[in-house]
């Protein structure tokens, strides 16, 4: 039975790749895909920055290059002319047997010259006579200096792929410059069948340009805006596809076409789908028709062969089409300023993907050279077993089924819910512009302070991007993820309301520590403003108590973010890059990076040069050896990135009595210390001031314990190492038998903090957790493979601190165990899941401490005291539940004086 593309193919339009990567070609990946059907391969700057600078596929060639002496510049060109003759080389057959019509490779002309008639055409002579293959394509920018460049390439008889089409007024320009070209062509006795073209006309970014000039008008009730969201790229598209259909049908090509030509075919580009609402295949569907080209990424081309609709669409609705986009100007949008912004956009995008490539590559010589590589694991030994792990990995196609989004790969009832996070960084990167200017408006209102409301990933990832990468010069960055009344007091009496802006997250859109932080907070505001929704941003998923609560108090912005990523795996979605923009990060870097990485671990990448799978095999591996202590070393800037990782391994690790546990934060221990369930890994951020961390990791290397080091060039390559992590803790998953992204007992304890919040409006009181062992009973029982898990629920301080940083070290020095520290009610929403879920190796001591002080909920009959006092509770009732070793131990009063009795 055909498959999807073969099935359009049948109906006149062909399928390209929008991607190029060494290990693409030499791993086979690309001829299975032209198996599949794909007939042609395009490839942008982008696209190669990721390729080079996010892969180590190159590095033997990077650094011979740099050995002949040669420039960056040299060094770009020569990889990406050796991979696009590599790809067109695949590409021959189906050329020759479709007689130069398909299975062209196409290859940018530099960014920098798109403004440069004459120097794009001598670019292009020169690029397309080096690569001297028939079936490659040069790609020239429609700008109003590249489209004479057309004409001038076509003439010479050099095959031409225009690209950054956006209007309909562009397109009409590219189709004249093409048939100038053959006009020329042909009067210089050339043979104009000898010649092809495509006119890449961009889709989606239409859309995103153009949604965000509705929405506002859509959300107050404009029906006529609501009906446009999301029409006008593919109402555009049809018509330029109707413009073509002219053209070429015209007495103009008729003598031409009889000598041999062939139609400048239409290529939709900019396929993949920005906007979670959408469907992820709707600049597919919806364009499919006879000489037509659509180039996919490798997520919408999978997504196509999965639940792809393979009918003629293209000439359906086509009146509708031109009713939508004449009916733009009633709604004050100027679609042909937008698509003029897009061009500007596209080619500046372009130029500096090409300029960040260039400084990549010159970094990334210098680091080979210096031979600052990092390792996996330190011995033999454990080398051999994480590359056997990896071949075994590879036989069983792990990456590839979770890329497909083959749930099996975590078990027989394996979901693949929870997989978006995959590619969520392409719908990222188009609400760049939105983003950024939401920051500068906020930026330029005197807003100098964002207090986040959140818990869990909602946070953490927020804190790791802005504690990093966060600017001076854009409001700082707070959070709010306590019920403790005097830290719910304390930060209410330092707001200043009109220069504070609220950001309330949560996925759920009903957690109950941001629901009572919202209702507190947003009391003071209206008291003190007059209203609280102008000051505040949503960040949630549809439909969620919050999405509604966001529209009846009409609040600033709201963000519904792809409901099918995890809070644990949203810092590269809404929730992080929010909080990231407005606080200053540049998030298009950050993007890059991680894009980088994601290419690195991509479906196409072999095992064994995957970061992700090897950081995931080594996590993994030495999990089900025994080492499922995983201990964060980090340098000093990268503290926020270890509390991040924390919750990612634990809680998607940490269930059916398996897990890996991760320990952060623990004071550094002379190696003896350290038992044989440990795996260490040292997060380096090269210029941060690492001595401490660096020799720390070098002592516990000497002594025999398996190391991974993970060093970052600079801040934005947190944007990588999120990624990796992200992809690691997936394999991991695998290997353990778990599935990372459910969190079945987490709803214990909710569960029961419901309840006893329910019957507290009855009966006033709040059971004690009463039972368990004694603190010294439980820390006696400690044997080998065990850990001490400290839970305090009390205010953080540094005296405190010191006591719990003491007991620590005292308890792994004296019981040679790891230790890990948490404050609720944060502590439920990360390391909760594997308290109650993961292996039964810890001793659970939580440490209470009374506050008598009422900070009222507005609209509850609790107060934030008795909340936190449910929520202690309900924590030690579920861990006894769940037949956990568990104490507590109450400070009221005493304080840290209590806890340095402790392990004396």
């Amino acid at each position: 039975m055909s498959n999807a593309v073969e099935r359009v193919r049948a109906l006149g339009q062909s399928v390209w790749y929008d991607n190029i990567r060494r290990g693409l070609i030499e791993s086979g990946e690309l001829q299975r895909l032209i198996d599949v059907g794909v007939t042609g391969l395009t490839s942008n700057p982008t696209i190669f920055e990721k390729a080079i600078a996010g892969s180590t596929d190159y590095d033997d060639d990077l650094i011979a290059l740099a050995r002949e002496g040669r420039s960056a510049e040299e060094i770009l060109e020569a990889l990406a002319m050796d991979d696009i003759r590599s790809a067109a080389d695949l590409l021959r057959p189906i050329y020759d047997a479709t007689g130069g019509r398909d299975g062209y490779a196409s290859l940018e002309v530099s960014p920098h010259l798109a403004h440069d008639t004459d120097g794009t055409v001598e670019e292009a002579a020169r690029l397309f006579d080096a690569l001297d293959r028939p079936n490659v394509m040069i790609k020239i920018p429609a700008t109003p200096e590249g489209i004479p460049a057309v004409r001038e390439a076509i003439g010479r008889g050099i095959n031409v792929n225009v690209t950054l089409i956006f209007s309909r007024d562009a397109y009409s320009h590219v189709r004249d410059a093409y048939m100038f070209g053959l006009e020329d062509l042909a009067r210089s006795a050339g043979d104009v069948g000898s010649v092809s073209s495509v006119a890449s006309f961009f889709v989606s970014r239409v859309d995103t340009a153009v949604d965000t000039l509705l929405e506002p008008r859509a959300t107050e009730g404009d029906g006529r805006c609501s009906e446009l969201l999301g029409t006008i790229a593919v109402a555009n598209a049809k018509l330029a596809y109707h413009a073509f259909e002219e053209s070429f049908d015209s007495d103009r090509f008729a003598p031409l076409r009889a000598a041999g030509a062939r139609v400048q075919r239409p290529l939709w580009a900019s396929t993949g789908t920005k906007n979670p609402d959408y469907s992820d295949v709707l600049y597919i569907d919806s364009l499919i028709g006879p000489d037509t080209v659509n180039t996919m990424p490798d997520a919408t081309l999978t997504a196509f062969l999965e639940h792809g609709a393979p009918v003629r669409t293209i000439d359906e609705a086509v009146d509708g089409a031109r009713r939508a986009v004449e009916s733009l100007p009633e709604a004050g949008i100027d679609l042909d300023q937008i698509t003029d912004r897009l061009l500007a956009d596209g080619v500046k995008a372009f130029a500096d993907s090409y300029d960040q490539l260039l400084s990549n590559i010159e970094e990334k010589v210098t680091a080979l050279r210096s031979r600052e590589l990092v390792r996996a694991v330190p011995s033999p030994s454990d080398e051999l077993q994480v590359d056997s792990a990896l071949d075994d990995l590879e036989s069983a196609g792990v990456v590839t089924r979770l890329w497909s989004r083959d749930g099996t790969v975590w078990g027989a009832d394996g979901s693949a819910d929870g997989l978006g996070w995959l590619t969520v960084t392409d719908a990222m990167r188009e609400q760049l512009p939105a983003l950024r200017q939401l920051a500068q408006e906020v930026r330029q209102e005197g807003v100098r302070r964002l207090l986040l409301l959140g818990m869990g990933g909602s946070v953490l990832g927020p804190q790791v991007l802005c504690g990093t990468l966060g600017s001076a010069d854009y409001p700082d960055l707070d959070v709010l993820d306590s019920t403790v009344p005097s830290v719910v007091r304390d930060t209410a009496h330092g707001l200043d309301p009109e220069r504070t802006l609220f950001l309330v997250s949560s996925k759920s859109g009903e957690t109950v520590e941001t629901r009572s932080l919202y209702a507190y907070l947003s009391g003071l505001v209206s008291t003190a403003t007059g209203g609280a929704g102008a000051r505040c941003v949503a960040i949630t998923d549809a439909g969620t108590p919050l999405h509604a609560l966001a529209s009846e108090q009409g609040f600033r912005r709201l963000f519904l973010n792809p409901p099918d990523i995890g809070g644990r795996y949203s810092v590269l979605s809404y929730f992080g890059l929010v909080p990231a923009a407005l606080a200053g990060v540049d998030i298009g870097t950050l993007l890059d990076r991680a894009d980088g990485m994601r290419e690195m671990c991509g479906p196409a990448a072999p095992a064994r040069t995957n970061p992700g799978a090897r950081l995931g095999i080594a996590i993994g591996g030495m999990a089900t050896r025994g080492r499922d202590k995983l201990t964060l070393l980090s340098s000093p800037s990268l503290d926020g990135m270890a509390r991040w990782v924390e919750q990612l391994v634990a809680e998607s690790t940490g269930k059916d009595g398996r897990g890996v546990v991760p320990v952060i934060g623990e004071p550094l221990l002379a190696p003896e210390h350290y038992g044989g369930d440990r795996l260490f890994v040292y997060l380096r951020l090269k210029g941060d001031d690492s001595r401490a961390s660096d020799e720390a990791a070098a002592s516990i290397e000497s002594a025999g314990h398996p190391v991974v080091r993970l060093e970052m060039r600079d801040a934005h390559d947190l944007g990588a190492e999120l990624y990796r992590w992200e992809m690691a803790t997936a394999v991991a998953g695998a290997l353990i038998g778990v599935n990372p992204f459910d969190q079945p007992d987490v709803e214990s304890g909710k569960r029961l903090t419901e309840l006893m919040l329910h019957d507290y409006a009855s009966s006033g009181w709040i059971p004690g957790g009463a039972g368990g062992l004694s603190p010294d009973e439980l820390l006696s029982d400690a044997g080998e493979g065990d850990y001490l898990s400290i839970m305090v629920y009390a205010r953080q301080t540094r005296e405190l601190e010191d006591a719990l940083s003491g007991l620590r070290g005292r308890v792994s020095e004296r019981l040679g165990i790891a230790t890990t520290l948490g404050y609720g009610p944060r502590l439920l929403h990360s390391t909760g899941q594997l308290h109650k879920g993961g292996p039964d190796s810890g001793l659970h001591l939580q440490i209470v401490a009374r506050e008598e002080e009422s900070v009222p909920i507005p609209g509850q009959p609790f107060c934030f005291a008795t909340l936190l006092e449910a929520q202690a509770a309900a924590d030690l009732i579920a861990l006894q539940q769940a037949g956990r070793r568990v104490a507590r131990l109450s400070i009221d009063g005493g304080g840290p004086a209590a806890i340095d009795r402790l392990a004396g």
